[in-house]
């Protein structure tokens, strides 16, 4: 009899087992860090970072306009209205083929490696450090990701600095990219990326560590019910906030370098360092209201659709993170 039960309760414990797994295969399409991740996630950066630039090429080119002859671009509105009087409403659309383009590179390397390294690091850190440290790891991630995704945008940022800053040099992807081998070689692609770093990995790191710390406060403070009670929709409403919220930050830290690379794309021999010094503190920061509108829209709706294709593609997205139970113990926090 004794035999009996103990055989049921291998079963029944087995069953159990085998439903668990088969809930959470039918509830995910595949395992957290497994390559089908990492590829998803890399579809989903595509999409964010190459469809919501491209959206804002018309911001994009009067702020580019604005920081490389602020004497001819006064303002957002004088800007718009300059170019649309010697371009016409096509003239707004200049640069949208290297922008969409380097931006799903970038895109994919940006979120696609911040999931490869934010888990590779966490793991590295083990269980009760990651948490302690997780500010630092969601900087460190970040970092690391947007090295390699600036290598990936920086041809294509070259190419549409210069074609919307330059009237006359070239109207399309096409008679730019020639031209500009022709003048300085692969140099005219890359010259760019030492500023794009400096612009970028900063922007970054505050876009990824502000999100995840303001998601991570939203939940705690503002909204009423724990995440695993909302609805899907109420958490890409979560995301969007906290996506608008990182924007705004990152758009200040980023843009003194932002001016920076759009000087030097526009000119031939000229140094970061040359740029800098010829701008001054003043200089630097024109054009900042634009891109807090453009950077804080953009942030938000990124991160917007990064989460709606996670969503869409049922892949494990991972509650904000709590205290380790050991950890809660070791701080003498559980009864």
């Amino acid at each position: 009899m004794a035999q009996a039960d103990s055989l049921c309760s291998v079963v029944s414990v087995g069953l159990l087992a085998h439903g668990v797994s088969l809930f959470f295969a039918a509830e995910y399409s595949c395992e957290y860090g497994s390559l089908k991740f990492y590829a998803l996630c890399g579809v989903g950066g595509v999409l964010s970072c190459g469809l919501t630039h491209t959206a804002v090429v018309p911001l994009d080119l009067v702020k580019c306009r604005m920081q490389v002859d602020p004497q001819k671009y006064k303002s957002i509105f004088n800007g718009f209205s300059v170019t649309i009087k010697e371009d016409g409403f096509r003239g707004l659309a200049k640069g949208w083929a290297p922008t969409f383009i380097g931006y799903s590179m970038q895109g994919l390397c940006k979120f696609g490696f911040y999931e490869v390294f934010k888990i590779l690091y966490g793991n590295m850190l083990g269980e009760e450090n990651a948490y302690l440290w997780r500010t630092s790891l969601y900087l460190a991630a970040s970092a690391s990701a947007e090295f390699f995704a600036d290598i990936a945008l920086a041809p294509m940022e070259a190419a549409k600095v210069r074609i919307q800053t330059q009237p006359g040099y070239a109207n399309t992807l096409r008679q730019a990219v020639p031209k500009m081998f022709g003048e300085e070689g692969i140099w005219a692609f890359y010259k760019g990326v030492a500023p794009l770093w400096m612009r970028q990995i900063p922007y970054t790191m505050m876009k990824f560590a502000c999100f995840e710390r303001t998601v991570e406060a939203l939940y705690k403070y503002v909204v009423p019910k724990p995440r695993s009670e909302c609805s899907k929709g109420e958490q890409l409403i979560v995301t969007f906030v906290a996506g608008y919220i990182a924007g705004v930050f990152c758009a200040i830290v980023s843009h003194p370098a932002d001016s920076v690379v759009s000087v030097l794309n526009k000119e031939k021999g000229s140094s970061a360092s040359q740029v800098l010094k010829r701008l001054g503190f003043r200089g630097v920061w024109k054009g900042l209201f634009a891109r807090i509108i453009m950077i804080g829209t953009l942030t938000a709706l990124q991160w917007f659709i990064y989460d709606s294709v996670k969503v869409y593609f049922r892949l494990p997205r991972p509650p904000p993170p709590e205290m380790p139970e050991s950890l809660k113990k070791k701080l003498g926090l559980t009864q």
